[in-house]
């Protein structure tokens, strides 16, 4: 009998399903998870660009978190960078590199990042960038009289980096220089007529005085002894002819820069040589981040499916988007404030 009641009892108990765990809210594009991804993508892209000026985070657009087990995530960023005023080769820290402002011609990089996060370490497996400059008609909408980017390979342009160079090898006692490439230049009419550049440099094996007898055996010093720098100069064409021209060099740092890069630009060549002028040199767009890499020591390192991951993203944004809006169509209390959406995040500088 008492078995029979017993058996009774244990039937009318209650039968506790498990109830699965809720998923994780989606990261937010300003949370401190993001940030730290952000923060070592855009080092990553830094580390690994060979041209122009380094670029600095603008805003996060998108994150996506994909799970590959415990303490293992993949991680998918959509950033908006801004052009700084340091060169790529330039030492100075990020932080401290001052963001172009609107009015300078500033120009963005769109960059789509997959990372690995795994026990907590950050790593990059692949990244791909592209940049652009703001259009002219905004920059003229703001401020009608501010010089605009000229072409890298305009004539004005060759002549002002020519002829300042020649002016400082002229002067220095030091290394005789030679270009490494051009990374940007403004040309304004009015009031006056003014060029302004700027451009690397590298030292050589030969002062500026052994430079005068035979230009053309002064090669760029060995990846043990390099030097680099830049250079800013400002030619004035009217009403009054000036040059004003300043250099400045880094020291030797390791590591240099990619050897792909040495032998594109550094060719010795016959024209404009007493500048270190090298065609190979100018003519190309260097503010145009233009980055893809993947990373060669990953684990994992598919490019493409960056971009389908991007699309991916995009449709289940928009799908929260929706779902959102139908959800914002049931009343809400007095005084009821919805909580910000997760992304985009919040602009660090200005919006282009």
């Amino acid at each position: 009998m008492k078995a029979l009641v017993a058996l009774i009892l244990l039937v009318q108990l209650p039968i506790h399903k498990a109830v699965p765990a809720a998923p994780p809210a989606p990261l937010g594009c300003d949370d401190p998870e993001s940030e730290a991804a952000a923060e070592a993508a855009v080092n990553y892209i830094n580390g690994h660009s060979h041209h122009g000026y380094k670029f600095a985070l603008n805003r996060i657009e998108d994150i996506r978190v994909v799970p590959q087990g415990p303490n293992n995530d993949i991680i998918f960023l959509e950033l908006d960078l801004l052009e700084t005023k340091c060169p790529i080769l330039s030492p100075t820290p990020l932080a401290n590199c001052t963001v172009r402002s609107f009015t300078e011609h500033a120009v963005e990089g769109d960059c789509d990042v997959k990372l690995q996060k795994v026990d907590g370490i950050l790593s990059v497996l692949a990244s791909k960038c592209h940049s652009h400059a703001d259009s002219s008609e905004d920059i003229l909408k703001v401020c009608p009289d501010c010089p605009l980017l000229a072409s890298l390979n305009n004539t004005e342009v060759l002549e002002t980096v020519s002829a300042a160079l020649n002016d400082y090898n002229s002067k220095t006692t030091d290394s005789y220089l030679r270009l490494l490439e051009i990374g940007r230049a403004k040309i304004q009419y009015y009031p006056a007529h003014v060029v302004a550049t700027e451009f690397a440099v590298g030292a050589t094996n030969c002062s500026a005085e052994e430079a005068k007898a035979n230009v053309g055996a002064c090669q760029l010093l060995p990846e043990d002894q390099s030097n680099f720098g830049f250079c800013t100069a400002v030619m004035v064409k009217r009403p009054s002819q000036d040059l004003q021209v300043d250099c400045q060099l880094y020291g030797h740092q390791v590591p240099a820069p990619d050897p792909s890069l040495l032998s594109w630009v550094f060719q010795p060549t016959g024209q404009d040589t007493s500048a270190g002028l090298a065609p190979s040199a100018v003519g190309v767009t260097n503010h145009n981040l233009g980055l893809f890499h993947n990373n060669p020591v990953a684990s994992e390192s598919s490019s493409s499916e960056i971009l389908r991951s991007k699309l991916s993203a995009k449709s289940v944004t928009k799908r929260a988007v929706a779902e959102a809006a139908q959800h914002d169509k049931v009343p809400r209390p007095v005084g009821f404030v919805p909580p910000p959406p997760p992304c985009p995040g919040k602009i660090r500088h200005f919006d282009i």
